[in-house]
């Protein structure tokens, strides 16, 4: 999968492709609506990657402290842009990074 178009063409399946990584599953999980098994996918992890993700999932749930704490982990800054505009930045940025 290279682009953000086949990613989301990918949200027709009923399971995410196997060779995603553990935040591009996440978001996809997000996408299909599933917020909790999203979020089951990197709560346990600590790398800034995955705090990336972690923290739009809190800023997606309107948890906006735990989600500052978590860009914060990530060594990011809580984007000025609505959330599918971050959610579209993160899947292009991991599925290019």
């Amino acid at each position: 999968m290279q682009t953000v178009t086949q990613f989301k063409t990918s949200l027709n399946d009923s399971e995410p492709d196997a060779g995603l990584t553990v935040q591009l599953k996440s978001l996809w999980y997000d996408a299909k609506g599933n917020w909790d098994l999203a979020h089951a996918q990197v709560d346990h992890l600590s790398d800034p990657e995955s705090a990336w993700v972690h923290a739009y999932l809190h800023r997606k749930e309107g948890d906006t402290g735990n989600a500052d704490y978590w860009y914060r982990r990530a060594a990011q800054r809580r984007p000025a842009v609505s959330l599918q505009e971050e959610w579209t930045a993160l899947v292009d940025h991991f599925l290019h990074g």
